[in-house]
């Protein structure tokens, strides 16, 4: 990709030492999968086109194509890209239905397209990866654009499999840039991990491990955690009323996320950025010993007075109580709603959505012989314990 090249050797007079992508960027111009400029430069914020992504995809993949796809894009005749792209088709990375007015050759590249292509690719070499595309459909995933605009289920699994090996990440601002186009930096790490992963299982990787999990249970406590919901399941009781012992209203549980906070310099879960971070810590907890629940509730006001105080008070079973997360900077970084600390009922009436229900996240703390329990208005029910 590029023109004459210049080898990584000599210095890319762009690329300094400090670059977050210097070696990344080394060392797949070293491998040949991109080449530098003829002026010295190597353009590492360049966006990078469909067709330069899927040749370099085609390339650099050892799996041998089953098929042939000899025209698959009628935009791509006389193409310099053709035969790599229709290798890539081959291989299972690109499907033609995705772009049914044409490749576009020249198009930039977004980052759902490369999270798309690239986990396409690894389900077609391996069922298992082809089955954590189907569990992760409608698994929380830790990126704002979860919360808000949402990510459709027809894009969800390719970016949450995409996120759980550690292909792409979310950017700092919590995003994961579903739209953003692909610099040549990005690429050529992007690249050189996709070489790495393709030879793993998807079980290797513990955050896609933890993803499908949320997916298939609506937690994922037994990967990351020593509780386990034993001979029940949250399925049961996931989505189903339970009426407040006060009668102020019911609420629904939605997903229950465990994060391994007994490390503070070492948090563990692909779902803790959402909720926690090193200022969380609190000296009065044995540390060494606290998991951190993440319980997503909705709850439906039937008082018109309704306030924190009623789902406080209006709570008896352990599974969907909490306390409000308290980190304001993530809470507002990914843009989900917690309990309030002050105006409570002006909160509840604000946020209502058309069924009349406030989605929320609230947090409890896990250690010792936890022994939690959710029984639903229709008597279905759901443990929280340690394992055995």
């Amino acid at each position: 990709m590029g023109s004459s090249p210049v080898s990584a050797q000599q210095g890319f007079e762009d690329v300094k030492a400090e670059h977050w992508a210097k070696n990344s960027i080394d060392t797949a111009v070293e491998k040949g999968d991109f080449k530098g400029y003829a002026d010295g430069t190597f353009k590492p914020n360049a966006t990078l086109t469909r067709a330069e992504f899927a040749a370099t995809l085609a390339r650099i993949s050892k799996t041998e194509a089953t098929d042939t796809a000899e025209k698959a894009f009628a935009d791509l005749s006389g193409h310099w890209s053709e035969a790599e792209v229709n290798r890539a088709v081959a291989l299972g990375f690109i499907d033609p239905k995705d772009y049914p007015n044409g490749f576009k050759p020249n198009t930039p590249v977004t980052r759902f397209e490369i999270a798309k292509w690239m986990t396409s690719g690894l389900a077609i070499v391996d069922e298992d990866y082809k089955q954590a595309l189907e569990d992760t459909k409608t698994t929380v995933i830790p990126v704002r654009e979860y919360f808000t605009p949402g990510i459709p289920e027809s894009k969800a699994p390719y970016v949450a499999v995409a996120m759980g090996t550690k292909l792409l990440g979310g950017y700092p601002d919590g995003t994961f840039g579903l739209n953003s186009n692909a610099t040549r930096a990005e690429a050529s790490t992007i690249l050189l991990r996709y070489e790495s992963i393709s030879g793993k299982k998807a079980d290797d990787f513990l955050g896609l491990k933890e993803l499908r999990q949320v997916g298939t249970d609506r937690t994922n406590m037994e990967t990351i955690s020593p509780f386990t919901t034993g001979n029940t399941s949250l399925n049961d009781v996931v989505g189903k009323s339970y009426t407040l012992r006060n009668k102020a209203g019911s609420l629904k549980l939605r997903n229950y996320i465990v994060v391994d906070s007994k490390d503070f310099k070492n948090i563990e879960s692909i779902y803790a950025p959402l909720f926690i971070d090193k200022t969380d810590y609190d000296s009065r907890l044995d540390e060494k010993e606290t998991f951190r629940a993440f319980v997503q509730i909705t709850i439906y006001p039937k008082s018109n007075q309704f306030g924190i105080d009623h789902y406080m008070s209006g709570v008896s079973e352990g599974v969907v109580h909490g306390s409000r997360i308290q980190n304001d900077n993530i809470v507002k970084k990914y843009d989900y709603l917690t309990l309030p600390n002050m105006n409570t009922e002006q909160f509840f009436r604000d946020h209502q959505d058309k069924d009349g229900g406030v989605t929320i996240w609230v947090k409890k703390f896990l250690k010792g012989d936890v022994y939690q329990q959710l029984t639903t208005d229709a008597d279905s029910y759901a443990i929280v314990k340690r394992k055995n």
